[in-house]
């Protein structure tokens, strides 16, 4: 999986299908088969999870606020939607996912309340997200958003020639593990189900209950949530 990551500029149709597999693989291994089942993905840019859920027989709807994102071939059927306001009736979904969606929108509780809204009663939902304080936090300019943001930013540029992508508090934001895990602790309307690091191969549950530790070594916190009853 790291290697993949290596290679998300120059090959990013390989890194994301490795990616969109994986992460149906972690859905299967917590729920069972999405064969035959509703899911919605949330924040999917160019749909690879949507198709990787299409292929193993899920319904699979595609949600991106952001026209660049969905490219040149969006899934069919994708519907431009904002996080915060998703068009879809109270507890629509058997699966609701969002893959490294969090770090991208200001307001990390509303967006959560709303993938809870459309998640059915004993639903299930995944949320990812890169950690702020992980050494790919800054995204692009990462590891050099250690030593401040804009410096990050302009290093880039002179490296690369053109702008980066993603400004802090934009459209990205520094999410933490300690004060998001608190947070959806606190919830009444989902149980959390995992707490682990995303791309680990082992210790992944323990790296993430060793606080400060875990702001830097998780790299990408996976959470699985269970959708209470209503």
């Amino acid at each position: 999986m790291f290697r993949a990551f290596l290679h998300e500029q120059d090959d990013p149709e390989a890194c994301y299908s490795l990616l969109a597999r994986d992460a149906v693989d972690q859905v299967e291994s917590y729920d069972g088969p999405v064969a035959g089942r509703t899911v919605l993905d949330v924040g999917g840019g160019g749909g690879y999870f949507t198709a990787e859920f299409r292929r193993r027989g899920a319904n699979a709807f595609l949600f991106e606020p952001d026209l660049a994102e969905l490219g040149q071939k969006p899934p069919d059927s994708a519907v431009v939607a904002d996080g915060y306001l998703l068009p879809v009736r109270d507890g629509a979904a058997d699966v609701t996912f969002s893959s490294n969606v969090l770090e991208h929108v200001a307001d990390p509780e509303t967006f959560l309340s709303e993938l809870a809204r459309v998640t059915r009663p004993g639903g299930l939902i995944y949320v990812s997200f890169t950690n702020w304080l992980s050494p790919w936090g800054g995204h692009e300019w990462a590891p050099w958003h250690y030593f401040g943001a804009d410096r990050a930013r302009a290093r880039y540029l002179r490296r690369t020639g053109r702008p980066a992508k993603h400004t802090l508090g934009e459209n990205l934001f520094a999410v933490h593990i300690g004060s998001t895990l608190r947070q959806v602790r606190a919830r009444d309307d989902v149980t959390v189900v995992s707490a682990r690091s995303r791309y680990w191969p082992f210790l992944a549950e323990a790296v993430v209950k060793a606080p400060g530790i875990r702001e830097f070594a998780t790299w990408n916190l996976l959470l699985i949530l269970r959708r209470c009853p209503a």
